[in-house]
């Protein structure tokens, strides 16, 4: 049975192909829907199996959405779906927040339930959108009070700033943020990659100079609205996507 809460948009393509989990924002208090199924359809465009998750979110506390989220990795492995998914290519893309447990879910965080707590719920790459990473630094206070209440104790907190929990066993990554980020500072995105760059776990960050938090695909944001045919190039590049037809045409269009 598929967890509640998942959006399949299949790619057009023959064969197994890669999978990505989608993780809309919303700061663990809602759904941000231009961060879910636009999104979505972009990867399957790229020849790309998208699965939508509308994990839970306050008052539902930790480790409620990681419980969601990792039940949906092992349900796109499974292939209980019926979808041609490639079972070693299962992937992961968040937006703040679902930045957040998607990179909680690359850093093997715990929720302890042995059966999810398992090594194929941990992503084999991951995309990270302005994602929130610390839960101690420069923090995002409403997406803490929202996951964890209202004076969590400081060992929570570190459990889950998931820029202490890089090993060499976390995916390959692509980060990108923007300067003038006022909700979630480009810090988080910093931090994440230094860590991962000390793990020796390749990484590509891009930082640009324009464009508010939340703005998902960016269409429009000068600059920043580059960042989908930039990941798209690293997808290519990893053989998880496929190569535009025509060298000339967009790898991807989007509106925020």
């Amino acid at each position: 049975m598929a967890p509640q809460g998942l959006t399949v948009i299949p790619a057009a393509a023959d064969g197994p192909r890669p999978a990505v989990l989608v993780l809309p924002g919303g700061g663990y208090g809602h759904q941000a829907d231009h961060e879910a199924e636009p999104v979505a359809e972009w990867l399957a465009a790229l020849g790309i199996h998208a699965f939508v998750l509308r994990y839970r979110v306050a008052p539902q506390r930790h480790p409620a959405p990681l419980i969601d989220a990792k039940e949906a990795m092992l349900h796109i492995r499974s292939g209980a779906h019926g979808l041609e998914v490639d079972s070693r290519r299962v992937g992961v893309l968040g937006f703040s927040a679902g930045g957040h447990l998607a990179a909680t879910l690359s850093t093997a965080a715990a929720t302890g339930t042995a059966h999810l707590d398992v090594a194929r719920a941990v992503p084999d790459l991951a995309v990270l959108c302005y994602p929130v990473i610390s839960f101690s630094r420069a923090v995002h206070q409403g997406s803490i009070d929202n996951l964890l209440g209202s004076g969590p104790p400081s060992g929570l907190l570190d459990l889950l700033s998931a820029e202490r929990h890089v090993t060499a066993a976390a995916p390959p990554t692509f980060l990108w943020h923007t300067a003038e980020d006022a909700a979630v500072p480009a810090s988080h995105s910093l931090s994440y990659a230094d860590a991962l760059v000390g793990a020796g776990v390749p990484a590509e960050l891009h930082l640009f100079p324009l464009g508010r938090h939340g703005i998902g695909l960016a269409g429009g944001t000068a600059g920043t609205e580059q960042w989908p045919a930039l990941c798209a190039a690293w997808l290519v590049r990893l053989g998880w996507a496929r190569p535009p037809a025509d060298d000339s045409a967009p790898l991807a269009v989007g509106t925020g």
